[in-house]
């Protein structure tokens, strides 16, 4: 009783406050010519922070990147093709080393209660921006010290020997080796561009770390304010570069990480777009006639993260065990419900270069305990598994998930105490290796194989999102290969191969890939489902 009246005192607020700063908006909206409409979103977490160079999940994403942010080139709506940022075209020199940005003339950043600029963005707000990742002694990044941890899991750090001002509106990239997947990375998160005259100005007033809190850039929404684990308000950037690509004047985030309240809010028109349904709530949703309930096939992978610094998870053998302990059917019908299909590959089926040989392990208890025996534990150990706080498009309930695995283990000897943290906190520890094994996943970021292969398991990626700090020569070889030539048919043979060798050393278990929904309502035009894992706002409208 007590929680129903709760949930009905916060409709209640949640709709005021709406409708308050919808009124508030009215003029700005009117004056710009964005309509005044005011869109509430029911995101599933809280963003760790608002610099997107700094974050790897989705959930920061959609908070920072694609609401205050541009690229020098984006990712289309709802595609991984890519188009002209702000860049407005490029070049690359005969021997791929050298990309020139021309880029695009009349780009206002936004003007803000925190900082009002007094310049068009150019050439310097490039330069910034790389040379803060690409310079361990730059002075901004002396003042702030952070990681950049997309970019050096890429390699970005080393394969950009500098990055040079031409003039105003041209900007050079000379890299130490040729790299295929450039153009590509170019449109990923990491790459948003921020205000170097911003940047100087939190310098100046000893406020570097602000640039995580308060952020600014030439994107669709400005930033208005963030109120930890409840929302985050923008308006709706009158002066965006992109003509009516603005069609709201407010957008809000009510984070709500339980995903049966984000489907009660939606249901009550309290948001009007919510992410990450549970698989019980898709038919139910389905069914009302106020929602819209697009899908498609998940760009993605569910996995169990194997941490090979840990003894005895540097046995490939245990590793093995672990694996074939695993019942993945019975994960796949009681987790995601019909919503997913069994992961065998370290990428995704509609990933090019997906290898379609390989074949997953066979789910075999006595074959497991036998592994276990050859590794010297034939009375099985004791480890940790982390369970994610959140759903993610690749895991829809991770604790239901955890609670299995713990049982299928425990059939092998394996004692597995279920561990959690907030979200935030669980992707920092996580990155420290205090976990032993760990619920996680990936949504593609560019629809290139190396995001997924160098960025989840190359010896780059140790101290970010290779969660199992494993670093294997004979794999990594072949991945720098697959990043150096152009020629796709030569690529796919070299991630083939590496395909296998994950196969054989498996420093994680594909679990699965899932069905991606969208859930909004009716009223709601225009919204697409990102291929890449995030969720975007500009363009979308409401009726």
């Amino acid at each position: 009783m007590k929680k129903n009246n709760l949930l009905r005192a916060v409709r209640l607020s949640s709709l005021a406050a709406a409708v308050a700063v919808s009124m508030a908006g009215f003029s700005l909206a009117h004056a710009s010519g964005i309509p005044n409409k005011t869109l509430v979103y029911c995101s599933e977490g809280s963003p760790a922070g608002f610099d997107p160079a700094q974050y790897t999940t989705g959930t920061d994403f959609t908070a920072n990147t694609f609401t205050v942010y541009n690229r020098l080139v984006e990712f289309e709506r709802g595609s991984t093709k890519v188009e002209p940022g702000l860049a407005t075209s490029w070049d690359v020199s005969p021997d791929g080393k050298t990309y020139t940005f021309h880029l695009r003339k009349g780009v206002k950043f936004q003007t803000t209660s925190y900082f009002k600029p007094t310049r068009d963005f150019n050439a310097d707000d490039v330069v910034f921006t790389f040379e803060r990742m690409l310079d361990p002694n730059n002075a901004f990044r002396k003042a702030y010290p952070v990681s950049f941890p997309y970019f050096t899991d890429m390699g970005m750090d080393k394969l950009i020997a500098k990055v040079v001002k031409v003039d105003d509106h041209t900007v050079q990239f000379v890299l130490n080796q040729p790299n295929a997947p450039f153009i590509q990375n170019m449109a990923m998160e990491f790459a948003s561009i921020l205000s170097a005259e911003y940047a100087d100005h939190l310098l100046k007033t000893g406020k570097a770390s602000d640039i995580n809190q308060y952020p600014l850039g030439t994107g669709p929404f400005i930033f208005k304010s963030y109120t930890k684990d409840a929302t985050i308000r923008f308006d709706g950037n009158p002066n965006y570069w992109k003509p009516g690509a603005v069609k709201l004047s407010k957008l809000i985030f009510s984070i709500t990480p339980d995903a049966n309240v984000r489907v009660q809010k939606l249901k009550q028109n309290e948001c009007q777009v919510m992410v990450y349904p549970r698989p019980a709530d898709i038919a139910p949703l389905k069914a009302d006639p106020n929602i819209a309930m697009p899908s498609q096939p998940g760009f993605n992978l569910g996995y169990v993260s194997y941490n090979t610094t840990h003894k005895p998870l540097d046995n490939v053998d245990v590793r093995q065990a672990l694996d074939m302990a695993i019942n993945k059917k019975a994960i796949i019908e009681s987790v995601y419900q019909g919503a997913g299909q069994l992961a065998t590959n370290p990428m995704p089926p509609t990933q090019w270069s997906y290898d379609k040989n390989l074949k997953a392990n066979p789910h075999d208890i006595a074959k497991a305990k036998a592994l276990l025996a050859k590794a010297g534990l034939p009375n099985g150990f004791e480890l940790t598994l982390w369970a994610m706080p959140v759903q993610r498009p690749y895991n829809p309930n991770a604790r239901l998930m955890a609670e299995m695995i713990q049982s299928d283990w425990a059939k092998i000897g394996v004692k597995a105490k279920i561990v959690t943290y907030e979200w935030g906190e669980y992707i920092k520890r996580a990155h420290a290796g205090e976990d032993d094994s760990m619920m996680i996943g990936w949504t593609g970021d560019n629809g290139d194989p190396d995001n997924w292969l160098g960025t989840l398991l190359g010896c780059e990626a140790v101290n970010g999102s290779n969660f199992g700090k494993w670093c294997y020569k004979p794999f990594d070889d072949l991945i720098q290969k697959g990043r150096t030539t152009s020629d796709q048919a030569q690529r796919t043979k070299y991630y083939t191969q590496a395909q296998e060798i994950f196969a054989q050393q498996l420093p994680y278990s594909p679990i699965a890939h899932s069905t991606v929904y969208q859930p909004t309502r009716k009223n709601v035009v225009d919204m697409r489902i990102e291929p890449l894992g995030y969720v975007r706002f500009d363009g979308v409208s409401m009726k």
